[in-house]
């Protein structure tokens, strides 16, 4: 039977089948442990928008062929509710409106306006998903799994496996020689992809032993601050982020630094396996990585210098990665839900993991898919082991990736980016395959970055960690400057967001995208100005 009905056909059952079975393979080939474990994909053809990902596929690859990030920002607001009109009447009107978006349209705000469909509300989409899974939740293969795991640990089985319901994915533990039986049972036609829970580390912060003088100079903020332009947005707009809120996944965060009291507005802990921690009801930060992030984000002058990009916006923070521990997908996958679900604005994941491979886990697709469906950018750091080298999720198709620069605005030495191509899965429509794409797609300032760290100090840090939140931080600034929140649609809005950073980027690489700087260097203070330009 067909792998999804009444639709294009993505990929037929045998061939899903194969993929899943070589995924399957390399787990066991990889890993000599008698107990894997998993996280399993559901496929799930109808909670996917596939009209969604063909478009914003299609538009990625086109922007790879702009010579200048201005090729890139948004159509302007009134060309966009028109595009977006379910019913655009007969004439010339209306023909010239469709025309003068077609010749902008390597903005992903342009494409995405032009889909039919309308978008579902995140309670169905939440709903729709969990109710999807079930029935392969609920197959002879996962509860004799979950029944063993229940025996193994001495305690009543779990009626049900941990589930993500962004990603449409859950984690079950099974023995090694029992994952064949996943593409051997009837369970095979709703799964699409099954991944090891991988390890994630904390990204390793590196304080610089001789601060240049360049940057010591700057006395009224930290230098990124200044360099990208967030100090002329507060003064030309009196805007600093009020009303936004931001979700941080991170190693937690430290609620009691002066720089941070009174903006941590929600607050969770994953453990490995994607629970809850209920116990931990008090915002911590074990590491301090997340405490250095916040504090870029909504870090005020306490210690004399401004620190923080939006300081009047607020963080809902989530312990999903921790020191020496490190981190699990599940963590991040629950921190991912959590945070959509407390109405943040953006997200920002200064985290990953390494991958030399070519294609990225779907997991992280949908669940950032999802996201973008309802309004929230993902600003993602793409990865701290060099040129031609990425981390996922920062280097998945839809995350807006972030390298990192240096006060002189050279690219960091240690900063991410190459050319990624997904050559299987049953995510994507088979005629879009192989999909081929580039990360970064901007860069900030990432190279001794003062911040806040746990106890009251503070430090200089390096890492594209560092980049990331300075984005996170303009996504606040753009949005509380801005009528976008009330004026675009949900489902159009983070494209819009995501444009305007780009398109607005300070050129220093390549002409276009290239690896080290994507776009280019975040400017917000143009940014805003091209938004107000453009009618948002």
């Amino acid at each position: 039977m067909p792998f999804v009905r009444g639709r294009k056909l993505l990929i037929r059952d045998s061939d899903r089948r194969a993929y899943v079975r070589e995924q399957i393979e390399l787990i066991r080939r990889s890993s000599d442990e008698d107990v894997h474990e998993v996280i399993i994909k559901a496929g799930l053809p109808d909670s996917h928008d596939q009209q969604l990902v063909t478009t914003v596929a299609r538009a990625l690859q086109r922007r790879s062929l702009s010579t200048s990030p201005r090729d890139v920002l948004p159509i302007r607001r009134e060309l966009l509710e028109e595009a977006s009109k379910r019913d655009i009447p007969k004439g010339r009107r209306a023909l010239a409106v469709l025309k003068r978006s077609q010749l902008e349209d390597q903005s992903l705000a342009a494409q995405v306006a032009r889909r039919t469909e309308r978008p579902q509300a995140l309670r169905n989409m939440r709903e729709h998903t969990l109710n999807a899974m079930r029935p392969l939740m609920q197959s002879a293969v996962i509860q004799d799994s979950l029944a063993t795991e229940a025996g193994r640990r001495r305690r009543p089985a779990d009626p049900q496996p941990r589930a993500f319901w962004t990603s449409g994915s859950f984690l079950v533990r099974m023995k090694d020689k029992e994952l064949p039986k996943l593409i051997d049972t009837d369970a095979a036609d709703g799964i699409e992809g099954v991944y090891l829970n991988r390890k994630l580390l904390v990204p390793p912060m590196v304080t610089p032993k001789q601060l240049p003088q360049s940057v010591e100079d700057n006395k009224v903020s930290a230098w990124g601050i200044r360099m990208i332009g967030a100090l002329a947005v507060w003064g030309a707009f009196g805007c600093r982020g009020r009303g936004i809120k931001v979700g941080l996944l991170d190693t937690g965060v430290d609620a009691t630094h002066p720089d941070l009291v009174g903006k941590i507005a929600a607050w969770a802990e994953f453990d490995a396996k994607g629970e809850r921690v209920l116990k931990s009801t008090t915002p911590h930060d074990p590491d301090g990585h997340g405490t250095h992030c916040a504090g870029t984000i909504v870090g005020g002058n306490a210690g004399g210098r401004w620190i923080g990009v939006a300081p009047e916006a607020e963080i809902a923070a989530a312990l999903v990665i921790s020191g020496a521990k490190g981190g699990t997908d599940a963590q991040v996958l629950a921190g991912i839900d959590w945070a959509i679900e407390q109405g943040v604005d953006v997200i920002n994941m200064s985290l990953g993991g390494l991958i030399w491979g070519p294609d990225v886990p779907s997991t992280y697709t949908s669940a950032i898919l999802n996201a973008l469906r309802v309004g929230i950018p993902v600003v993602t750091a793409i990865g701290n082991e060099g040129s031609q080298t990425s981390g996922s999720p920062g280097n998945d198709l839809f995350a807006f990736a972030v390298g990192a620069t240096d006060y002189r605005s050279w690219a960091a030495g240690f900063s991410g980016g190459r050319t990624q191509v997904i050559r299987k899965s049953p995510f994507f429509p088979g005629g879009s395959l192989p999909l081929v794409y580039s990360k970064p797609d901007i860069s900030a300032p990432g190279v001794a970055v003062l911040s806040a760290a746990p106890n009251g100090d503070w430090r200089h840090l390096n890492g594209t960690s560092m980049a990331a939140p300075h984005v996170a931080g303009a996504v606040a600034l753009l949005l509380s400057a801005t009528d976008i929140k009330d004026v675009v649609k949900p489902h159009e809005r983070a494209f819009v967001i995501q444009d305007l950073l780009t398109g607005s980027a300070e050129e220093l690489g390549e002409a276009g995208q290239d690896h080290r700087f994507g776009f280019g260097r975040l400017d917000v203070l143009r940014a805003i100005g091209f938004a107000k330009d453009l009618g948002y």
